[in-house]
């Protein structure tokens, strides 16, 4: 007759077999790491500074050769008609800003707004 045994127990020894074979898998594991001869991966480090000069060098002809100038020039000039416009914006609004206060009686602080403003106080 078999003998009444509790549920947890009866599940221990059901995982019994597969821990032990685990275990035995990792036993396998260490002794088979310890036995291995080899040496840690090497750092490699960072390249010589010829290497790294060249390397520069050598972007900076492909950036050269691969980007057409007219191709630059027309960016140039987009972002140039680019700036242009947000400078009017600006402009505009600063304008705008001062006959507001003109017109409530307000006080404005002296300020410049835009590029065009700011390259006239370089210049003088």
């Amino acid at each position: 007759m078999i003998p009444d045994l509790p549920p947890p127990l009866v599940a221990a020894l059901a995982d019994t077999p597969l821990v032990l074979a685990l275990l035995w898998i990792v036993m396998l594991l260490r002794r088979d790491l310890a036995a291995r001869n080899e040496l840690p991966p090497i750092v490699h480090a960072p390249p010589p500074r010829e290497e790294r000069d060249d390397l520069a060098a050598f972007k900076l002809e492909v950036a050269r050769t691969y980007v057409p100038l007219t191709l630059i020039r027309d960016l140039d000039h987009r972002l140039t008609q680019q700036l242009g416009r947000l400078e009017a914006k600006l402009d505009e609004v600063s304008r705008a800003a001062t006959a507001a206060a003109a017109v409530s009686g307000q006080a404005l602080p002296s300020r410049s707004i835009g590029f065009g403003l700011r390259a006239k106080e370089h210049e003088a």
